[in-house]
């Protein structure tokens, strides 16, 4: 293709992309989607840990594991041909498929993938923890993941923990294969080339990264290195478009081919629309509001409790997430190992004031609450401010996008928050380890999760929460996870709303199209159009 053949091409896309009137519906070629992506940070597989980047990596590098989308209980191997597992639980011995190689043209082998796995140790960004609870460090890193043969390598756990919890890390991003090669040719100052790899590509994926521009555009080209099957699309651009109802308008118009984020009256507005169709499933994904522990008011028991209380849970599922979500109390996502069901709370203000009272707060208090501006998060943090102003609490909303309010959540120095957690794999300890366990309290801890975020110590959940990972028989462990969830629904200064049911609505002539469980298994190589 000419330098001119291309621009000519590409001419209708740029100019959707910079928001200018729709001469047509979008190119044949590439798909066009709308989606709210402010909380991407980085496109580093070792530092990204964003819902929206979970998503672009996981289309765009591969890792050795991978579970089946509809069914994700069932692992299969993704760079794996074939693994073993010691008898003792503890060595984890994998052969890579053959041929491999990534979008630079640059072998894939054994050497990468080992480079690979050491390298998000040594860098310690924050998904790293998901590989460091094998007993792994910048110290022995070398030594528990070791090379093999040209295809051949091992990894090894200092326990022997559930097999299956060791695979499904192995199905994180953080665990991705990058270009050992490119990257250190890219790399500054000993950071194994991570300045660069913020903004740009090293990985094997069906996609590769050509361009993104903060809170405006990130496109994704063809890789036609890709040792698979090809796309039939030769690119995916994302427009960042954050209102739900402009979505819909570019949806319906033909300006984009999906939408990403509609509200519940959006989805009730194109009911009967047959140029567009919905795609839906429920998400290993829970919204919930968390309480800093470090603020004397909300420390006090009675406080955590009362807020249980204050949500009108009903009234939140019947109209903000209806459609998108469904009422949850818990922090296991229904459809993971032992993932609760009961939800013990209503909105009952005489409960709330109740308990107020008892802890010498009648009058109440006033606080902030650190707030995405984007739905149903919005809504629902008015919703709440609303219901606690009757009991005397007085929130003072402070909004801001994904990476202002994240940013400022990872550094503990908010009041409250409102957000959302995504499963990182489909295991019950990826999400126990964020919300029930918190090994080191102090604000130097090198691990810091949703409970460090929130200064909440907790020693003996902590304790529970580790014992359930060493247990092998599933349904010894599912009963674990039922009991530490029922202590932290009592306990906890995280307040747990909904999950998530994520629906995209896309143009008729979309085939292809199925969402993930998790935000990196929403694959898009499948996708073509008509």
């Amino acid at each position: 293709m000419t330098r001119f053949d291309f621009i000519r091409r590409g001419a209708i896309a740029i100019t959707l992309l910079c928001g200018l009137p729709a001469l047509a519906l979008t190119p044949k070629d590439s798909l066009v989607q709308a989606m709210a992506f402010d909380d991407i940070i980085t496109l580093d597989p070792a530092e990204s840990f964003e819902i929206s980047g979970g998503e672009i990596i996981g289309n765009s590098y591969q890792r050795l594991m991978q579970f089946e989308v509809s069914d994700p209980s069932k692992l299969s191997g993704m760079l794996a041909g074939s693994w073993t597992v010691s008898k003792d639980g503890k060595t984890f011995s994998f052969e890579l498929r053959p041929g491999l190689k990534f979008a630079s043209g640059n072998p894939l082998g054994a050497e990468e993938m080992v480079f690979s796995l050491q390298r998000a140790v040594l860098l310690d960004k924050t998904p790293a923890f998901i590989l460091t609870q094998f007993g792994w460090n910048k110290a022995n890193v070398a030594d528990k993941v070791k090379q093999t043969g040209p295809l051949t390598l091992t990894i090894e756990t200092d326990k022997a923990y559930a097999p299956s919890f060791v695979l499904n890390c192995l199905t994180a991003n953080v665990a991705s294969a990058v270009d050992k090669k490119l990257l250190l040719g890219k790399a500054q100052n000993g950071d194994l080339g991570a300045a660069w790899l913020k903004n740009n590509h090293a990985g094997s994926g069906a996609w590769k990264l050509r361009e993104w521009r903060a809170n405006e555009i990130l496109v994704l080209d063809r890789n036609e290195a890709f040792v698979g099957p090809q796309p039939a699309l030769a690119r995916i651009i994302y427009r960042h478009v954050k209102e739900a109802a402009t979505q819909r308008l570019l949806l319906e118009k033909g300006d984009v081919d999906i939408a990403r984020n509609l509200a519940p009256q959006d989805l009730a507005a194109m009911a009967g629309n047959k140029d567009i169709k919905l795609e839906s499933r429920p998400k290993g994904t829970v919204y919930y509001l968390s309480l800093n522990q470090k603020n004397a008011f909300l420390a006090k028991p009675e406080v955590r409790e009362a807020f249980k209380w204050l949500v009108d849970y009903d009234a939140i599922g019947a109209t903000l997430i209806k459609d998108i979500g469904v009422v949850h109390q818990n922090f296991l996502p229904l459809g993971l190992l032992g993932a609760s069901s009961d939800k013990p709370f209503k909105y009952d203000l005489v409960k709330a004031k109740t308990l107020l009272a008892k802890a010498g707060l009648a009058g109440g208090f006033k606080v902030t609450m650190d707030t995405r501006s984007a739905q149903p998060v919005q809504g629902i943090a008015e919703a709440i401010q609303q219901t606690a102003k009757r009991v005397g609490i007085d929130i003072e909303i402070i909004p801001g996008d994904g990476k202002q309010t994240l940013t400022k959540y990872r550094a503990r120095k908010h009041d409250i928050y409102i957000g959302e957690w995504a499963a990182d794999y489909w295991d019950p300890h990826t999400n126990a380890d964020v919300f029930a366990r918190n090994p080191d309290n102090s604000d130097e801890a090198r691990l810091k999760p949703l409970t460090w975020r929130n200064a909440w110590a907790i020693p003996e959940l902590t304790a529970k929460a580790d014992a359930a990972l060493l247990e092998r028989d599933p349904v010894k462990r599912a009963k674990q996870y039922q009991a530490i969830q029922a202590e932290f629904r009592n306990s906890s200064p995280f307040v747990m709303l909904f999950q998530q049911t994520q629906v995209a609505a896309m143009r008729a002539n979309i085939d292809g199209f199925k969402l993930g469980p998790t935000s990196d298994s929403t694959y898009v190589g499948p996708v073509s159009k008509r």
